[in-house]
């Protein structure tokens, strides 16, 4: 049976930083071998990462250590933005297999691919993943895996302590990377994955009945504008403010069920509409006879969604994921994600970052979020 622990520091010096997180993590292990370690470094620790990652794989000693820089970091149920931090998760995992993965992109005669990926003799369960945004292309690596590895979940994020190429840096055992993406496959770990989108469905699903890549052209026969334009018509006042702010579309991603709910939607932004044609533009591809209903998101919707989701839910540590939208920016107030967390499931161990992009599945597949909270709830 597996137990987790956490710690987090916000001293502004590297190493003090990394022995005090150490710290509280081989205190509440008492000693036991450590399998996994995730940590996470805010911004103001890039130019230290380099040390910092190695420091922490000497005091721990675990078989796999993964993690990366991030704009914010989460350390149980705090999410610290606005000053240096390091946080650390770790496990021990008694009868684990814990594959390390390090995935780069090379040039080849026949174009860009991707190396390092594992043979494997069995279909692995879950991949935990981190990737640097601008050197490691998630969505198009994402759709391939849905292809390919239809059972495997992918739950993770995008690094964010940088604006360009060269300044994320991320971690995987004793080799600190600036770009690509690193990860672990976890064999014989309980994984419960929640994605939170924080968005609310408004009006009705409908059938797209016409449509070219990203295209709506028609929802069940009508033009897909007329149908917003009713929409609009019939919402609440305070709908339609939410619909002027930023309206975004949910596609069902399993159509063999009857009825669709919460988690069955995959949400995108609807980019613009086209007066003309009546056609609406979306982004991302969108399938003739798909499902879609059309949503708004606010805090209120993403407080709800991820309480909803959370319900129910128990857990003996978390990987949270969160958007570097969400936080401060979004809610008004500090330690939301993190602090339903702990007010739902408890004072658990917990680390995470806030991302450039979050990973996670739904209806069975594993996208590139934005605005989304995903959580790895060890079980």
């Amino acid at each position: 049976m597996g137990r987790y622990a956490s710690g987090v520091s916000q001293h502004p010096v590297a190493s003090y930083a990394v022995g005090e997180a150490a710290g509280q993590v081989l205190d509440a292990l008492g000693g036991q071998d450590i399998d996994l370690v995730v940590c996470f470094a805010s911004a103001h620790f890039v130019g230290a990462f380099d040390d910092m990652a190695p420091a922490l794989q000497n005091l721990l000693t675990p078989r796999v250590l993964l993690g990366g820089t991030a704009v914010a970091v989460i350390g149980d149920a705090r999410e610290i933005e606005d000053s240096p931090a390091f946080t650390v998760f770790a496990g021990s995992m008694p009868g684990a297999r814990l594959t390390p993965v390090e995935l780069h992109v090379t040039e080849t005669p026949d174009g860009a691919a991707i190396v390092g990926w594992p043979e494997h003799d069995d279909s692995p369960d879950t991949l935990l993943l981190f990737a640097d945004p601008f050197t490691f292309p998630v969505d198009g690596f994402l759709r391939r895996l849905n292809d390919e590895q239809p059972g495997l979940r992918v739950i993770g994020g995008l690094a964010s302590a940088a604006h360009g190429p060269g300044g994320n840096r991320l971690v995987l055992g004793d080799r600190v990377l600036q770009d690509g993406a690193v990860g672990v496959f976890l064999d014989g770990v309980d994984v419960r994955i929640v994605v939170s989108q924080g968005c609310r469905p408004i009006g009705q699903p409908f059938t797209v009945t016409s449509a070219q890549q990203n295209l709506v052209e028609h929802l069940a026969g009508q033009p897909a504008i007329e149908r917003l334009r009713d929409l609009a018509v019939a919402a609440s006042e305070e709908d339609r403010l939410l619909l002027q702010r930023g309206l975004h579309i949910g596609l069902v991603v399993d159509e063999h069920k009857v009825e669709f709910e919460r988690g069955d939607f995959l949400i995108r932004n609807v980019l613009g509409a086209d007066q003309q044609s009546g056609a609406i533009a979306v982004a991302d591809h969108v399938r003739i006879g798909q499902t879609v209903q059309f949503q708004v998101r606010d805090a209120a919707a993403a407080d709800e969604d991820l309480r909803a989701l959370l319900a129910g839910e128990q857990a003996k540590g978390a990987l949270v994921f969160t958007c570097n939208g969400r936080g401060r920016h979004m809610f008004g107030t500090p330690d939301h994600d993190a602090g339903v967390l702990a007010q739902l499931l408890g004072p658990i161990p917990a680390a995470g970052m806030f991302c450039a992009g979050e990973i996670g599945p739904v209806g069975g597949q594993s996208f590139l979020h934005g605005f989304t909270a995903s959580v790895a709830l060890f079980a």
